[in-house]
């Protein structure tokens, strides 16, 4: 399996603080690897890590099959980036922000700077000042400079971040168009795990500087809790007639039947069935699912129950 990203036991520190601790990442090339976590987990420390803009403590990385290190000009004709808030020139123009960076990559073609800027919708800006941009439009205005030249890998911080639910379905379209008819590598932080979950095949989950989990989506939507709720007039009746089916349950504080086990998650039909073979036919039952940012903030022990 060819890697565009590998890091072995990478760290960084800042004097006491731990920003990043014992970080072993492997992103196979034409993947969408979404890097999860709370504001300040250590996702942007970890992206600067792998752009070779500060130095690990401890550990290595490697991009593109090169061992990165500060100063070094390979791999990154083939790389592009946005960190944190986009830069650019406030005084310059849209267009002008572009062909700098154009410029800054031999080779790319001045006619690459018209495409990208109908491609992100930039064109009807083409003029206007970069320090004017709406928050949106920055976003956009940075993205367009890290697609310019065409990358195999591309390395985005908060890529949504500023977008309008349009834009991001745009950039959705865009960053898939990209994996799946180029081969190009995605490698984008974010802390909103329900729009990274329709992007990404692979989500790794960091907090407190360390990669708590790393799943599939597949195995993502296994993993979220499911229960089936349901409300009958005799309460106590009704839990009695499932426990002697097996099937144990707990009373919430509205008077709502939860029962977790598979077996009745997955069998709702079967439960209700025999509540009214017993008498007791359920007013409400719903198999709820727990929300991608419930299940997130209770993994990293936030908001709810610890990891």
């Amino acid at each position: 399996m060819n890697l565009s990203i590998e890091t072995e036991h990478l760290g960084k520190r800042y004097g006491d603080v731990v920003a990043v601790e014992d970080l072993s990442l492997r992103v196979a090339q034409g993947e969408v690897y979404a890097f999860l976590g709370l504001n300040g987990a250590g996702k942007t420390t970890t992206i600067r890590m792998l752009l070779g803009m500060i130095k690990p403590t401890t550990g290595s990385a490697e991009v593109l099959q090169t061992r990165v290190r500060m100063g070094m000009r390979e791999p990154w004709a083939s790389v592009g980036y946005m960190v944190e808030t986009p830069y650019a020139y406030p005084e310059l123009s849209v267009y002008e922000n572009l062909e700098v960076a154009r410029r800054l990559h031999p080779g790319t073609a001045p006619e690459s700077v018209g495409r990208i800027m109908e491609r992100l919708e930039l064109g009807t800006y083409a003029g206007r000042r970069a320090g004017t941009l709406s928050h949106g439009n920055a976003q956009r205005l940075g993205l367009a400079k890290a697609l310019l030249h065409d990358p195999m890998l591309l390395i985005l911080d908060e890529p949504a971040n500023g977008l309008d639910p349009a834009g991001i379905v745009e950039i959705r379209s865009l960053l898939l168009e990209l994996t799946r008819e180029r081969g190009v590598t995605v490698f984008m932080s974010s802390h909103i795990l329900a729009e990274v979950s329709r992007l990404a095949r692979r989500i790794g989950i960091i907090h407190e500087g360390r990669l708590l989990q790393e799943v599939d989506v597949d195995e993502l939507e296994r993993n979220r809790r499911r229960r089936l709720l349901l409300r009958v007039r005799d309460i106590e009746a009704a839990r009695r007639a499932l426990s002697a089916a097996g099937q144990p349950s707990e009373v919430l504080q509205d008077g709502t039947i939860e029962l977790r086990d598979p077996s009745s998650v997955d069998l709702p039909d079967e439960v209700n069935r025999l509540l009214v073979q017993a008498g007791l036919p359920p007013t409400h039952l719903i198999v709820e699912e727990e929300e991608l940012e419930q299940y997130f903030l209770r993994l990293v022990g936030v908001g709810g129950e610890a990891r």
